[in-house]
């Protein structure tokens, strides 16, 4: 007799079905949609209705695929995320792996071309979740995060093993401080690294520094005393890498990021 052919099952391949693909797909599209209405119209213009009705669907379809609105804006908040950190740490790639100093300066000058170019979106990841339920699960987007943060991380901790960077004592940090600089290395894994308090102190200090400059310039905070905010940028990284006791490495032919846009 002869046997029936034999098939593979999805789910011992680990293949997606066709289903689950074309769901894939299908989930895909609604949250391009959601995402391009967020920076159309802000966070305020992204609902359900609006989404649907793009789709040729009905609002209550989308519930196959989403939980929510809290759900969808989550989604594509981890999305941009990733995208973010894709970038982030394809300029990290592009330099040669012992540079650790090359490294660094082109993962943060990508993290300002991105957050440029996409200003509706950096606001959403960076700024207050004032649209989502105080109980909504963030959790995706949490992640997706911590994935964006990890290239800088794992330059930092290169850095701590390469370079003398001068940082506090302990005893030398304000005991409030102390815990929350603890908690957060916990969070991050910095912890886990045996990363001093003080190194977790300068490494917030700095990032408070860059995240504060790419805001003003996001946010077109200067925009009525400068028209072009690459030169302080790159004043502010000048400064801060050579506190850190790292070499300033001047931007490259075709690196240059102020090709601005307007949010």
């Amino acid at each position: 007799m002869t046997k029936p052919p034999v098939t593979s099952d999805p789910k011992t391949t680990g293949t997606p079905s066709r289903r689950e693909r074309v769901r894939e797909a299908t989930l895909g599209e609604i949250k391009g949609i959601a995402r391009r209405h967020l920076v159309e119209h802000g966070v305020a213009g992204v609902s359900l209705r609006a989404v649907a009705r793009e789709m040729g669907m009905t609002a209550p379809g989308l519930y196959r695929y989403v939980s929510g609105i809290d759900a969808l804006l989550v989604a594509i908040t981890a999305d941009m995320f990733d995208e973010l950190a894709e970038a982030v740490a394809s300029a990290d790639a592009s330099a040669p792996p012992p540079d650790t100093e090359l490294r660094l300066h082109r993962a943060l000058r990508a993290l300002r071309a991105w957050a440029i170019a996409h200003p509706a979106e950096f606001s959403v990841m960076f700024g207050p979740r004032s649209r989502l339920d105080p109980d909504a699960d963030i959790t995706p987007a949490l992640e997706a995060g911590s994935r964006f943060g990890s290239t800088f991380f794992a330059l930092f901790e290169r850095l701590l093993q390469e370079k003398d960077i001068p940082f506090p004592e302990e005893e030398e940090i304000d005991p409030d401080l102390r815990v929350e600089l603890n908690s957060f290395a916990d969070t991050v894994g910095l912890a886990v690294h045996d990363v001093p308090v003080g190194a977790a102190l300068v490494l917030t200090t700095c990032w408070v520094r860059v995240y504060g400059v790419v805001c003003m310039e996001v946010f077109q905070h200067l925009d009525f005393v400068m028209r072009d905010m690459e030169p302080l940028f790159e004043s502010e990284l000048q400064n801060m890498m050579t506190g850190l006791g790292v070499r300033y490495r001047p931007v490259e032919e075709g690196e240059g990021t102020s090709t601005r846009t307007a949010g």
